[in-house]
């Protein structure tokens, strides 16, 4: 199961190593590009480029944020002693002792707490050992997350097809309307230029052209043709297995426009209170697919 993807997700995976447990954890919001922010470990940064590559694979849009974290040493500590420095540090107690007649001997416990004598040194692991290590705790929270992607995504279609059916059938009320107020619309238009132009010659067939030209200032047909057009676009991006989101928010963008359009031309209640439907039905529609990937 792919479709639509929702950008807002949380994913966390673990992997042990030894005694070492890494854990991953990945959280997504939406963003308008791909924006991937990762956390490691300070000695870590070297495999920062490379989760960011694995992300990119799985990810095309989002805020993404990754932290790594491990338990468990994930250095080893390294002894190593400077003979040369303590030979010099023994030859230098003994000559003390002898120049000024002190009681016993330099021992080890004398030399061994000189400054340098013994240094101990972290040895950060391996990069690839590391990546290897942790790259199956990164895998299972990119797994993780992907599911819940793709659940809120078919959360998200399943209220855009019913919000969707709901802007198709108001649509269709418009239609439906629209006959009888362009009908009305020129009678009342041919009766007022009766009682304007009584006792005046005017060509009779004049005068229906005019009246015919006015009324079709206000024809609304193209606006309603696109209008329907834009929905079965959306129906169909809706079942594409591919990021939609930025085509889906432009096709409501336009959805907008033909609205705005007809509720302009329309000087009628019935058109304008659909008209505010339709509006309220695409700023909800647009929430929604502002999370979309």
């Amino acid at each position: 199961m792919k479709g639509l993807l929702s950008m807002t997700a949380f994913g966390r995976g673990e992997a042990h190593a030894g005694p070492v447990t890494w854990t991953v954890e990945i959280h997504s919001v939406n963003h308008r590009f791909l924006d991937l922010k990762v956390r490691t470990p300070r000695d870590l940064m070297d495999i920062e480029e490379r989760i960011k590559k694995e992300l990119a694979t799985v990810f095309s849009r989002g805020h993404i944020e990754v932290s790594v974290a491990s338990r468990g040493e994930t250095t080893e500590l390294h002894v190593r002693p400077d003979l040369a420095l303590a030979r010099e540090y023994h030859q230098a107690l003994v000559a003390i002792q002898k120049k000024l007649s002190l009681p016993g001997q330099p021992d080890l416990t004398m030399v061994a707490g000189r400054e340098g004598v013994i240094t101990s040194v972290d040895q950060t692991a391996d990069v690839e050992a590391v990546w290897a290590a942790m790259r199956p705790a990164l895998a299972k929270a990119m797994q993780q997350c992907q599911r819940m992607r793709e659940k809120e995504g078919q959360a998200l279609k399943k209220e855009l097809l019913r919000l969707l059916k709901q802007i198709d059938r108001r649509v269709q009320d418009i239609a439906v309307a629209l006959p009888g107020i362009l009908a009305a619309r020129q009678t009342a238009l041919k009766e007022r230029l009766d009682k304007l132009l009584q006792g005046v010659d005017i060509d009779p067939a004049r005068l229906a052209q005019e009246a015919a030209l006015l009324v079709d200032k206000v024809d609304i047909t193209e606006e309603m043709t696109r209008t329907r057009s834009h929905i079965e676009q959306f129906h169909d991006y809706l079942n594409l297995d591919e990021p939609v989101g930025r085509r889906l928010d432009f096709l409501l963008q336009e959805f907008n426009r033909e609205i705005n359009t007809v509720a302009s031309k329309i000087n009628n209640s019935e058109v304008a209170h659909l008209s505010v439907e339709l509006k309220n039905d695409i700023e909800k529609m647009r929430e929604q697919v502002q999370n979309l990937e």
